[in-house]
């Protein structure tokens, strides 16, 4: 990634989401009046909400610690500061939707690793970019977009009337949204062959037969396969992407870097956890902890059963 070209960033100035009348009043109310306050105000207020809700959501809290301390975490403070940074999240995202890309990808502030990527689209294979659900994950598309035409996976909210309004937040410029299955996996591949870029949140829970048992933190989590394949069907190059949140509300700081080599006799999903849990452990606290990443999806076997399965 480079710097983004005046031009471009101008021609997406006023593309933005817009409050979807469908939304209730006082919420609809409630996230424009989040569009409207500076960002350090929004971190201030995402993180005072997390670690009410921590304080407060009984379930959530077991969840949170219990997956920390898979990942040998065991800091009541750690935990305290990964609240404050979900909060932070949930409302940065919101405010980000609602304000124009030539403003949120100005909050990048520094890019490390742009050679990385310069090289690997110069091959002309495409670009794989994996963006776990850590920092500010939201931005790195529509930094990217603003540099290039970029195919993101994505699926949509559970709750009906946050659906157009996050597409319109998350579907700017060059950036293409296509949702996490059959088709949407097609057109990633076809994008790639056209050498083209693709994001996928590579830590997201896939469907059944489209990922395997793997470890995650110590703990078996059902992993996509699906960047394996369309590394091995385009000759892609594979970037692992990180979107540090500053403190303060100072902007983002975008890390870019190529996975380490497998080891002898790992599984590529084993691989694929193993370098997110490198670059996760780099800002513990800004991994999405209280994502339900070890549930077992849909008509899938618990891993248990699996591994039973498999021995018998």
């Amino acid at each position: 990634m480079s710097s983004v070209p005046a031009d471009a960033a101008q021609d997406r100035s006023e593309r933005k989401a817009a409050v979807p009348p469908e939304m209730p009043r006082a919420l609809g109310v409630l996230f424009r009046a989040v569009a409207t306050l500076p960002l350090p105000v929004v971190h201030f207020l995402g993180a005072a909400a997390g670690r009410a809700a921590l304080r407060l959501a009984a379930a959530e809290r077991r969840r949170l610690a219990e997956h920390l301390r898979a990942a040998g975490y065991d800091d009541v403070r750690l935990a305290r500061a990964a609240a404050a940074e979900a909060g932070k999240l949930l409302l940065e995202m919101i405010w980000l939707w609602q304000r124009p890309t030539e403003e949120v990808i100005k909050l990048v502030r520094s890019v490390d690793g742009e050679q990385i990527v310069a090289e690997a689209s110069a091959r002309g294979k495409g670009v794989i970019f994996l963006t776990p659900h850590l920092g500010c994950f939201e931005i790195a598309a529509q930094y990217a977009g603003a540099l290039a035409p970029i195919t993101v996976l994505y699926r949509s909210p559970r709750q009906r009337m946050l659906r157009a309004f996050a597409r319109a937040g998350r579907q700017r410029g060059n950036v293409r949204l296509v949702e996490a299955n059959t088709r949407g996996a097609t057109a990633l591949l076809g994008a790639l062959r056209r050498g083209e870029w693709v994001g996928v949140l590579p830590d997201q829970v896939p469907a059944r037969g489209e990922g395997e048992w793997a470890e995650f933190f110590g703990s078996p989590a059902f992993t996509m396969t699906l960047t394996t394949r369309l590394e091995q069907r385009t000759g892609a190059a594979v970037i692992l992407c990180f979107c540090e949140r500053l403190p303060r509300g100072k902007g983002y700081r975008i890390h870019l870097e190529r996975p380490g080599p497998r080891e002898a006799g790992e599984s590529a999903a084993r691989h694929l956890n193993r370098s997110l849990e490198a670059l996760i452990r780099r800002r513990p606290e800004q991994y999405l902890w209280s994502y339900n990443r070890y549930k077992s999806p849909a008509n899938v076997a618990p891993a248990e059963r699996a591994e039973r399965a498999e021995g018998a």
